[in-house]
């Protein structure tokens, strides 16, 4: 260990031992009458179990009264007790990060979930990152190289954006996310699963990612049966981990999975410290908390940048839920999947229509525009016109606009459609683009 790292951390060491008691234990927290500690604290709970004996476990302080603390616990089923002793941990908002995590997969502490051994690193980052202020934050003019052709072509994105892919269970989320992992031009990846099954995080680890893909990438995981203090770490680990690698001017691709089910974890321990519930029973602190995350993302004017693509899983396929609607009004961007869509089994099952990138029209350059602003008004006149074309009340003829849509669909479906292993380069995409239309201009 260096000497500047060796007295940073002595600077930083609470040499004062705080202490406290339990006095309470409910399932989702335990409340203690110390230490004396602020909100966000990490605090050492012991336990006592007939099969291991002493020990301890990590909670987070999620509330700080008078005469007591509540701690959100990091592992479920706590064998602790009433009148088990609380000691405060320091450090509590610095966590490990470094190049050492490249190609691992570790928990919202950093340990590894992957069984290569342990990780070595001596560099420390605040948890969530570091944004800086608004004046430091820019947007790119860089194009970001997505190999999905109906996002380059069509929803075309900068290297810094921040957007959303919105749907309802079962539409095809995981699965363009996974695409995502293994075709975007990246220095780093750093990918963040919260709620989500074990299964799945195995099988994007052990199957879903090339072995040049997953050189470059730290998985973070937080499953669905662990506590909501774990989950809730998990996305602010993993941004630390990506802010790390931007302020060394690096361009990092973030991907969450998925942010409602870390907005659902917030509630949880929103609820547990006593936040009153709203609209959907989220808390307060969850409409807090997101836009930090989502301003914890995008480029730095001195260089590097975090691209940001979430998930959003929304309770209906109308997409109008509060979490979705919040994350729509943060976004520079949103991509809306169709369950229609998938269940033809069109893959992307993205609805052009109705997403959007707030940064394409910088990004694509004009001799491209024209095809790009052509296509998009061909698939909205067929979408608004959709009921009157399906049920044989629209007669050829009647509107021009409707006539050329109907001819540019099946082209542009095609064009749309892409296989989960195929890669298409952005020219390539726009060439595909303009035959495509040529094509319904010759039909029409």
């Amino acid at each position: 260990m260096s000497l500047s790292v060796l007295l940073d951390r002595l600077a930083r060491t609470d040499t004062v031992a705080r202490v406290g008691r339990v006095t309470r234990i409910l399932p989702t927290y335990i409340q203690a009458d110390g230490p004396a500690v602020a909100r966000g604290a990490i605090c050492a709970i012991q336990t006592r179990s007939s099969q291991t004996g002493i020990g301890e476990i990590l909670a987070q302080v999620v509330g700080v009264n008078a005469d007591s603390i509540i701690l959100a616990p990091f592992e479920t089923g706590a064998a602790t007790f009433p009148g088990a002793v609380v000691t405060a941990r320091g450090q509590a908002d610095l966590a490990p990060v470094g190049d050492a995590f490249m190609g691992r997969a570790v928990d919202a502490f950093g340990r590894p979930l992957d069984g290569g051994g342990p990780i070595a690193t001596e560099t420390r980052a605040r948890l969530g990152g570091e944004p800086g202020g608004a004046l430091e934050r820019t947007a790119s003019r860089l194009p970001l190289e997505t190999g999905v052709r109906a996002i380059d072509s069509l929803l075309t994105l900068g290297q810094g954006q921040r957007v959303g892919v919105f749907a309802a269970a079962g539409v095809g989320k995981t699965s363009l996310m996974n695409q995502l992992a293994r075709q975007v031009q990246a220095d780093r990846c750093v990918i963040c699963l919260v709620g989500e099954r074990g299964r799945e995080v195995e099988a994007l680890w052990s199957r879903g990612l090339s072995k040049e893909a997953k050189a470059r990438t730290v998985l973070v995981a937080a499953t669905s049966d662990e506590a909501a203090a774990m989950r809730v770490r998990a996305g602010d680990y993993a941004l630390a981990l990506a802010d790390h690698w931007r302020r060394q001017g690096h361009h990092v691709l973030f991907l969450l999975d998925s942010a409602t089910r870390l907005a659902m974890a917030l509630r949880e321990t929103g609820l547990a410290a006593g936040e009153p519930p709203t609209v959907r029973a989220y808390t307060p602190g969850v409409f807090a908390a997101i836009p930090r995350l989502v301003e914890g993302c995008g480029a730095l004017a001195s260089g590097g940048a975090i691209t940001a693509v979430m998930t959003v899983l929304a309770e209906s396929d109308e997409v109008d839920d509060p979490i979705s609607e919040m994350m729509k009004s943060l976004l520079d961007g949103h991509i809306l999947l169709s369950r229609k869509l998938a269940e033809q089994g069109h893959f992307p099952a993205i609805d052009v229509p109705r997403s959007i990138s707030r940064l394409s029209g910088g990004l694509v350059a004009a001799d491209r525009r024209a095809d790009v602003e052509r296509a998009l008004a061909l698939l909205s006149v067929f979408e608004h016109s959709r009921t009157l074309i399906e049920t044989g009340v629209y007669a050829r003829g009647a509107s021009p606009q409707i006539d050329e849509a109907i001819d540019a669909r099946p082209a542009l479906n095609a064009f749309l459609r892409q296989a989960t292993d195929e890669h298409v380069a952005p020219a390539e995409g726009f060439s595909a683009l303009s035959r495509a239309l040529g094509g319904s201009r010759a039909d029409g």
